[in-house]
């Protein structure tokens, strides 16, 4: 049995205490670890890459690894024990485990430019990765599956003339699969935003660098709605697959419900899969995995060869 890297470096602050665990995984890739995509700050903004070692597709996959907009090595491994990559890599893709940062160090608009970087990092680098730059798949879990979405949805534009080559490439991705995703801060489940509870999230941080002191409830509402993907102005939005357990006791199915109707409505095709009793995640998740694969296959490799 091969086991992934669970510690390249030694992890400072949280979440160090909980890294003694070694998740399972069949080990069907390569693993490169804290691969740098960006600087924040002065900080490096990390992926891990997992490239498949047999029959590779020449295709990519971004991974947003982020819970309870948290993103460190505890959530990276989470994805390793529920197969995330096992399945992906087998079925040829190569996959870019990103980390957007955490809500300790960086707001939710930071977050999704940081993902909108990183896609632009990969289209300039994908002849070093092997893969096909212009057909990406994003996806993402719960916090990690509200970022994807948010970047998904807002494409910035290449800049063919800009000094910075990264900046040649435009954001856009060709699929987004994301399970149990937060889409609507203004309509949580009835529950007022600021009494939210996502495992142990500062939500307030997520909305303004110095949380929501000093802010009024107009511009708080108004950095909800723009954090959310089902109330974004969505024009040619690339198809989506949302897969949600109706059980989920932390972000409801009704979120994948009103995210699917807005893409609908914007003339996009949004798949939705409900797990009955699937909670957040749920103990055979790797079936809807398999889904999610089969869907990347159907939209970045069939709809390839319709269009040739």
């Amino acid at each position: 049995m091969k086991y992934p890297i669970t510690r390249p470096v030694v992890q400072l602050y949280r979440p160090a205490a909980t890294l003694k665990v070694r998740p399972k995984t069949a080990g069907n890739y390569v693993q490169q670890c804290n691969y740098v995509y960006a600087e924040a700050h002065g900080l490096g903004l990390v992926m891990d890459i997992f490239i498949p070692e047999h029959t590779p597709n020449g295709l990519g996959i971004v991974d947003v690894i982020s819970g309870g907009w948290f993103a460190d090595r505890v959530q990276l491994n989470e994805h390793i024990g529920l197969g995330v990559f096992d399945v992906l890599c087998a079925h040829g893709y190569t996959v870019f485990a990103l980390s957007p940062g955490s809500v300790t160090k960086f707001t939710g608009l930071d977050m999704v430019r940081h993902v909108q970087e990183g896609i632009r990092h990969i289209k300039a680098r994908a002849a070093h990765f092997n893969i096909d730059p212009d057909r990406l798949g994003l996806t993402g879990a719960s916090a990690g599956a509200h970022i994807a979405a948010l970047a998904a949805l807002e494409v910035k534009p290449a800049r063919p003339q800009s000094r910075d080559p990264f900046r040649h490439h435009d954001t856009r991705v060709n699929a987004v699969g994301l399970f149990f995703p937060p889409t609507d801060l203004l309509d949580f489940g009835g529950v007022p935003f600021d009494f939210i509870e996502l495992e142990g999230a500062s939500l307030g941080h997520l909305l303004f660098e110095n949380g929501l002191h000093g802010h009024t409830p107009h511009e708080i509402e108004e950095r909800m709605a723009q954090l959310s993907p089902a109330r974004k102005a969505i024009a040619e939005p690339p198809p989506f697959l949302l897969i949600h357990g109706d059980a989920d006791p932390i972000v409801p199915v009704s979120q994948s419900h009103t995210l699917a109707r807005a893409l609908r409505a914007a003339h996009g095709s949004a798949e939705l899969i409900i797990k009955p009793g699937g909670g957040h995640p749920w103990p055979d998740i790797r079936t809807e995995i398999e889904l999610l694969a089969d869907w990347f296959d159907q939209k970045l490799i069939n709809a390839a060869n319709h269009q040739a």
